[in-house]
Order: structure tokens, then C-alpha cells, then sequence
């Protein structure tokens, strides 16, 4: 986890626009400055990088790109990387004869963008994303639905492959659907909620089509996605970052969907942590698992969401006023999770030696965890 090297005590008078500088200098860093003093991997001791390890993976990779290991520096392998993996301008290996980047593409590899591919979701001749599963078992499950956190690895993969305008779509079309009346049961949610999924509803005799949303009225269990609004802003920088195109980051609707998400997320309670407090299963899936508090999952995405907004929100007035808040933030919650989420041997063993209902600042089982419980948890 990468935090932030400022100490709030000694530099309460340091202006937000300072700290984002190192911020964006960490996030756009070259990793070739880490290659000055080129140096042989010790692929000997890395059985995931060793020469059988390598000719597995170099499956679908033609012959003359076949290199043996050993013989291959960190710049060598950089090298090789960076022309191979680079997405610009290049498609996968479905439905062409051979990769642009001289792969010859697996099998599984094209059986893969077949099956993506067939589970693009068009609205009015547009794609806006896939659906959940290709699976057509259980109708009265939501699988046909399109949900916010599936999308993203597929984002990723059509990024990658040079396909942006499937993830553009995508994030105007969810912004669209997050400015939506949600109610369930007379009581009204945030104005910043992103829907869990949405469904395209053709309806053949007015030849139409709508979109229709699930923000946890139709869920099992009835819980409200907290990671949609996350994922939302961390697919909006990774577009942002792929293509080098700012003008959807810095549209009004999505400076003011940021806004409104973050809103949710940053506004003052009655907790006395700074990481998120989440319902019942609302972290990670539709339905009620007996996972609720502070979920790890929730607080890496809450982190990283929080990162990427300081990137992508524009420095007017609304906007500066949101980034000295995150940035507060972002303090607060490196130092706790780096304390307190961090397990090793050594935490574990005090852990299970704790005493309970201690009270004062001097108390060392600060959040009163009880060792004899089979289910110890922050």
C-alpha cells in the first residue's frame, strides 16, 4: 500500500496543491529510472521465473521472441515487455491470423475474447458493457445484468486491447443512471449511489429500448453496492491513463458524479476510524454473508478510489475543497491501516494473548477483540 510521506502534525499549514505533487509524481513514475544500473535476475530462486516457468508461458509466443531465461537482463525483459504489452494501437489475437506484437495467439486466449465478446450488452446500437455470466440456467437470477464491478477486468481487457469507446460508454452510461430517484421502501438513497448492475429492456412492439437499474431494491437480501462508486472512479483513471484523453474525466456530469460519490464516502458520522463502515455483505456481493465493519476489500478500493480522485478532480473551487478532504484522509487511513490490518506471526500471537474490556488510552486491546473467539475480526 503506498501512502503518503507527510506528517499532518508538522505540516499543518502545507497546502493541498504541495502534497499532490509527489502523489502525481509517484503515480505517473517511469519504471526505467529503476533500470539505470541494469542488473541478471536471480531466476534461480523465483520458481514462478525459472526455464520451465518461462517456456510455459511462451506457449503462444513465436520463435522469435523465444529467449532463454538466463540469459536475459531486467532491462532485456523490460524491453521485450514494453513493446509486447503495450496496448496502443493493437488488438487482441481474435479474428486476426496473427498479433501486430508478434504472438501467436493460444487458443484459450481467442476462446476467451469469443466468449467476451458475446457477452457485450448493446443500448441503441451502442456497447455499455458485459454481462455477468454467459448462463442461461437460472432466469430468475440477475446474470443478463450488467454490474458495475464485473465490468472492470472486462474494461481492462478492452483497454488493453485498444478498444476505449466500449469503457467510455460504460462510464457515461452509469453516470446517466446514478442521477436516478432511488427509493426502497419510501426511504430515498444518496444522491451519489451507483447502481450494483443494469439491464437493457427491449420492448419489440414500440421497437425501444430502456435502461433499468438495481441499486439493492431487487437484491438478495436488499443491500446497496458500496464498491460500485469506487470501482467507477478507479475505471474513469484507468481510461483516463490508457488512452491520455482527460476530456471525460474533466466533463461537468463527471466531475460532479465524483463529487457526489466522495461525498458519500467522506462525510462526518458518529465512527471514530477513518476507514468505511460497511453493511452486511453490500462489500462484495448481492446478498447477505455475515461479512460487515471494516472489510479489507472495501478499504483498498476506498484507498485507491481516493487516489485516483485526486488525479482526475479539477482544481476549481467545489474541487480543491474535496481534495484537501481526501488528502486528510488519506493520512488518517495509511496510519490505521498500516497499523491495525497489518497481521504478521508476531501480531497474532499478541492478539491471542490480548485482555478484554480494558478501558483508558492506555489500553492495548483497543478494539476489545476477544482472542476465544472463533472468529476474530476489526
Amino acid at each position: 500500500m503506498s501512502t503518503m510521506n507527510v506528517d499532518v502534525n508538522q505540516n499543518k499549514n502545507m497546502k493541498p496543491e504541495d502534497i499532490l505533487c509527489p502523489l502525481a509524481e509517484y503515480e505517473e513514475s517511469d519504471l526505467s529510472k529503476l533500470l539505470e544500473k541494469p542488473r541478471l535476475l536471480n531466476i534461480e530462486r523465483q520458481r514462478s521465473l525459472d526455464e520451465r516457468s518461462f517456456s510455459e508461458l511462451s506457449i503462444g509466443i513465436s520463435p522469435r521472441l523465444s529467449i532463454r531465461a538466463n540469459d536475459m537482463s531486467s532491462s532485456r525483459i523490460f524491453e521485450q515487455l514494453d513493446f509486447i504489452c503495450s496496448p496502443v494501437g493493437r488488438r487482441s489475437g481474435f479474428n486476426t491470423p496473427r498479433s501486430q506484437t508478434g504472438f501467436e495467439p493460444h487458443p484459450m486466449v481467442a476462446e476467451a475474447w469469443e466468449a467476451l465478446r458475446r457477452s457485450l450488452v448493446y443500448f441503441r446500437g451502442q456497447p455499455v458493457g458485459t454481462i455477468a455470466a454467459l448462463d442461461n440456467s437460472e432466469e430468475n437470477l440477475n446474470y443478463d445484468q450488467v454490474f458495475v464491478r464485473d465490468f472492470v477486468p472486462s474494461g481492462l481487457a478492452f483497454l488493453m486491447n485498444g478498444e476505449p469507446e466500449i469503457v467510455k460508454n460504460f462510464i457515461l452510461k452509469t453516470l446517466r443512471l446514478q442521477s436516478w430517484e432511488k427509493k426502497i421502501d419510501r426511504f430515498q438513497l444518496g444522491e451519489g449511489v451507483m447502481p450494483a448492475s443494469f439491464k437493457v429492456l427491449h420492448d419489440p412492439v414500440r421497437n425501444n429500448e430502456t435502461l433499468i437499474a438495481d441499486f439493492g431494491e431487487s437484491a438478495i437480501g436488499r443491500v446497496a453496492p458500496v464498491d460500485s462508486g469506487f470501482w467507477w472512479i478507479i475505471l474513469l483513471r484507468a481510461y483516463t491513463k490508457s488512452t491520455g484523453d482527460t476530456s471525460l474525466a474533466e466533463l461537468p456530469e463527471c466531475q460532479k458524479g465524483m463529487r457526489l460519490i466522495l461525498s458519500l464516502c467522506l462525510s462526518e458520522g458518529f465512527d471514530t476510524f477513518p476507514t468505511l463502515l460497511c453493511a452486511d455483505g453490500c462489500c462484495m456481493i448481492d446478498r447477505r454473508m455475515g461479512v460487515y465493519g471494516y472489510p479489507i476489500e472495501i478499504q483498498a478500493l476506498f484507498f485507491m478510489a481516493l487516489r485516483c480522485a485526486l488525479l482526475l478532480l479539477k482544481q476549481d473551487d467545489e474541487g480543491k475543497e474535496f481534495i484537501e478532504r481526501i488528502v486528510k484522509r488519506l493520512h488518517a487511513l495509511s496510519f490505521h491501516m498500516r497499523s491495525y490490518f497489518w497481521l504478521d506471526l508476531k501480531q497474532l500471537n499478541d492478539i491471542y494473548r490480548f485482555k478484554t474490556e480494558e478501558y483508558s488510552h492506555t489500553a492495548v486491546n483497543k478494539f476489545n477483540v476477544m482472542p476465544d473467539s472463533s472468529r476474530m475480526g476489526f
